[in-house]
């Protein structure tokens, strides 16, 4: 619990969140890991939240979105780390925003230590209550998915230098590791395209404000943060043209690939082609010399010469002649 801005208690008792929420100048946030239904009723009956929107909390295939009730804000985002592996992890959030308090329920593989950092970073803005909590919550959570996305970026850099090395082609699948990021920014594009919706909703209520709801009362009424949530909604956009451009790049990559695996087995072809036309050629005159029919110098010193003379001639005549073309 913060008081006037200053952080005052911690650690107290769920059921101390009302008795809490009825003093003034306190803004609490209870924070939930991997709740069940019962914690998560003995919440919603502590604070009146929705029905519906303690049903999606529990959840785990909601999308990023911002749902508004008569009394809180339900948000539900997503957290986004890269592993050492390379591999894209995704940890979903769900948020109850109220006037004076802001609850987070997730599970346990979303680190919420750089979002606590991020609000005791910025203690003045705390005097803004619930909505600076969730502001600097999202804050946190779309810089982790520039983080991703700069990883990603480092990784089509190095496809891109590799996709003309011959030898690292040789000795790795490139087509395999373009299809993977391929994959992962479409897994990013689910989560970071609806976040430009639920900034957008955002701030339309702290710029505007609802007249469905014009309680001076409801988290969001007010415009303190807006210029702040104008800079989060450049962040998100960018996220999001980034992620396109890489897509876009990598798309690019797999094709210029296969482009370059045709243009080498070509190669290859034309390679085998032009070895198997000069090894016909004495195959064939050896092959007319050695028919059993009497031929022209048949058992004879010059006859004998006569026929390498010739199969050494045809054969490098035409080694010259795709020499030149460019097949060998």
């Amino acid at each position: 619990m913060w008081r006037k801005g200053v952080l005052d208690e911690e650690d107290f008792p769920l059921e101390c969140v009302s008795d809490h929420l009825a003093e003034k100048d306190t803004v609490v946030w209870a924070d939930l890991t991997a709740p069940d239904l019962a914690e998560m009723q003995q919440l919603a009956d502590e604070l009146s939240l929705d029905p519906l929107a303690v049903e999606d909390a529990l959840e785990h295939h909601e999308r990023p979105k911002v749902d508004r009730y008569p009394s809180h804000l339900f948000v539900t985002t997503y957290g986004m780390t890269m592993a050492p592996g390379g591999e894209l992890q995704l940890s979903r959030v769900s948020v109850f925003v109220l006037p004076q308090a802001l609850v987070t329920v997730h599970n346990a593989d979303f680190d919420l230590e750089p979002v606590v950092k991020a609000w005791d970073d910025n203690p003045d803005l705390l005097a803004f209550g619930s909505k600076a909590l969730l502001y600097g919550l999202l804050d946190v959570v779309v810089d982790g998915h520039l983080a991703c996305l700069q990883s990603i970026d480092d990784r089509v850099e190095e496809a891109e230098d590799r996709l003309f090395d011959a030898r690292s082609r040789a000795g790795h699948d490139i087509q395999r590791e373009t299809y993977e990021l391929r994959r992962q920014m479409t897994g990013i594009r689910k989560v970071v395209l609806p976040m430009r919706d639920v900034v957008d909703t955002l701030l339309r209520i702290a710029g505007h404000g609802d007249p469905a709801h014009s309680d001076p009362d409801h988290p969001f009424q007010q415009t303190e943060l807006t210029e702040r949530l104008r800079d989060l909604r450049d962040h998100v956009i960018r996220t999001n043209e980034w992620n396109d451009g890489l897509r876009d790049t990598v798309t690019t990559i797999f094709e210029t690939g296969l482009s370059l695996a045709n243009a080498n087995l070509n190669q290859v072809v034309r390679k085998l082609s032009g070895w198997a036309a000069i090894i016909a050629v004495p195959t064939a005159v050896t092959g007319f010399y050695g028919q059993n029919l009497p031929y022209p110098g048949s058992g004879t010193t010059w006859g004998f010469v006569v026929s390498s003379m010739v199969t050494i001639l045809l054969a490098l005549g035409v080694w010259v002649a795709f020499k030149r073309k460019g097949w060998l």
